[in-house]
This record gives structure tokens, sequence and C-alpha cells, in this order.
């Protein structure tokens, strides 16, 4: 099943979207954390139709590990949509750390390398007074794929509702380089990473059934009769469920006659 998707028109509203909602706090630019991968090359591009290019800073931010093919492509895109660049090597920050972190495993490792990331890239948007713009598609934000307050963090995310297979589709829209729109989906937290090899089901796949439970609905035997897999629905349900965490804000006990998030809630420009 392809998930449709008017891709012209998506172009049109989010870059509309990210002008705006910039705009009613005063801001016209933007910052983004720029890996060489789809979403960040999609968001980049969105970004460049909102603000201009020169308004936007891409920041290439390599470990130690990085595949140098992140950084390559990272750059040329930058260059094709005319961005402002800044390239840092988070090797000495996120080491000071993992230094003291002996034994941690390969996803402790790669959530500090996230965490890292997001700190350069606010610490950029304080000095370069400008919005964080996130990188993660709806399959990610999903699945639970993203790391709490790094790669998911941003103050506005243009893609965070599109599928990872709607991304491609729009990237293509958007000119990506094909080199970007073919290659293998990976967060390149550690050599030879796949995401797909590590979720254990490809995007084309998952992005189907996630439409299903997600967007119209369906429940597990539902999805089951409409042909996925049991043992694949099942564990995609869990899924979405046990990262439920990472899509809602801090939990807070009501012990007030008004509390953050459940009494007090406005609009993010409430009062302006």
């Amino acid at each position: 099943m392809t998930l449709p998707l008017d891709a012209p028109l998506a172009a049109r509203l989010l870059a509309g979207f990210l002008r705006e909602e910039a705009g009613k706090f005063g801001f016209r630019r933007a910052v983004l954390g720029l890996s060489g991968g789809v979403d960040s090359a999609v968001t980049a591009a969105l970004a460049a139709r909102a603000f201009g290019g020169r308004n936007v800073l891409a920041a290439l931010l390599p470990y130690r590990h990085s595949a140098p093919e992140s950084v390559r492509l990272a750059r040329g895109l930058a260059r094709q949509l005319r961005l402002r660049t800044v390239e840092i090597d988070i090797t000495p920050m996120a080491d000071g750390y993992l230094a003291r972190a002996r034994g941690a495993s390969r996803v402790r490792r790669g959530n500090v390398l996230a965490r890292c990331r997001m700190a350069v890239l606010y610490d950029l948007s304080a000095a370069w007074r400008s919005l964080v713009l996130g990188t993660s598609d709806k399959s990610e934000w999903l699945l639970g794929y993203t790391t709490l307050h790094g790669d998911c963090a941003s103050a506005l995310n243009p893609i965070g509702d599109l599928y990872k297979t709607q991304v491609l589709a729009l990237g293509a829209h958007l000119g990506v380089p094909e080199e970007i729109l073919r290659r293998p989906p990976s967060p390149d937290l550690w050599p030879g990473q796949s995401a797909e090899k590590e979720l254990g089901f490809s995007y084309a796949r998952v992005d189907a059934l996630l439409n299903a439970l997600v967007d119209r609905r369906y429940s597990e035997a539902e999805c089951v009769a409409e042909g996925f897999p049991r043992a694949l629905v099942r564990g995609v349900a869990a899924r979405i469920r046990d990262s439920q965490f990472k899509r809602r804000p801090p939990l807070i006990p009501k012990v007030s006659n008004r509390t953050l998030h459940w009494d007090f809630r406005y609009l993010r420009d409430w009062g302006r």
C-alpha cells in the first residue's frame, strides 16, 4: 500500500507552517542538524522555502564513528539549498562523558550522541536567534525510534505528521538528491547501523500498518484480517504503547487548582 500524499500541497502548507509559527514569536531564522539522511534533508528544503537559504543554519555534527558519506551528502545539500553551515565535531564533548561510562551499551552511547547534538543545536539557536527545527518523522515518533531530549527535541517539526515513505515522496518533489533518497535509513550512531535491520521490518511495510492502527483506528484483529502478520501487528502495537511517554510532556502530579498540562492549557501563542 502506498500512502497518499499531495506533495506540492504538502510542501506549500509545511513551508507556510514554519514561516507563520516562527513569525508569531518574531523569528525569521532557523537552525537544524543536517545529517545526510532524508528526514533532515526534507526539513532543510522546507526551511529554505520558508525563510530563504541564508536564514537557515545547517549544523553538521559528526562524531568520530560517523560515516564520511553523511558529511559529504550534508555538505552537498547545503550548497544546493544555499544554506549557511557550521561543522562541529562532537567527539570531544561526547567522549568527555563516555570515558566515565565504561561498559555503556551501544544504545546508551547513541543516546549520548543524540543529546550532545541537540545541546549544540539549542546553543546555536540562542547565539543566532533562531528556532530549532525537528527532523523526526511520524514513523519514528510512533515506533519510539527517537531519543528523548535528543533527535525528537525541537521548537517546530514540519515533518512530524508524515510517515517515512511520505517524507521520501516529498523529498523527491523538493529536489532532494537521489543519492540521499536511496540511502538506507540510519541514525548513524555507530558504524554500520541500519534502522530497518534494528527495527526488524522495512518502513514501506510498517507505514501501511501504522496508518491502519493510528489514522484509520483499526484494532489489532482488524489489521490481521487485512493481511498483516499477527506477530508484526502485536509487535508494532506494543512499540506504540511502550513509547507513548516520549510523545507526552513531563508528568506532573495534580496538587493545586490549576496544574500545568492538566487545567492550565493554552496555545503556544497564548496572550500574543
